[in-house]
């Protein structure tokens, strides 16, 4: 049986950069880091809430579906 996976974008990195906000990009180096919700709150000095709220617009803007998908295209696209 075959899953239906979204597609992960092909973009360059630079192109990424200009998809995403700089405080996007911010809270995604710091989940390819490992760091959770709240960690990563107190780092940038936002609320937990804010993070989800970033995470949700990246997975939207980059088509991915998860913690772990953006973490590989963060190495993967070397901006991790």
């Amino acid at each position: 049986m075959r899953r239906n996976r979204k597609k992960q974008s092909a973009a360059p990195a630079h192109q990424t950069r200009r998809v995403l906000t700089q405080r996007e990009v911010e809270v995604m180096r710091l989940l390819a880091k490992g760091l959770r919700n709240r960690a990563i709150g107190e780092k940038l000095s936002i609320k937990e809430g804010t993070v989800k709220v970033h995470l949700h617009m990246i997975y939207e803007k980059l088509d991915v579906d998860s913690r772990l998908g953006l973490a590989l295209y963060a190495h993967t696209k070397g901006l991790a």
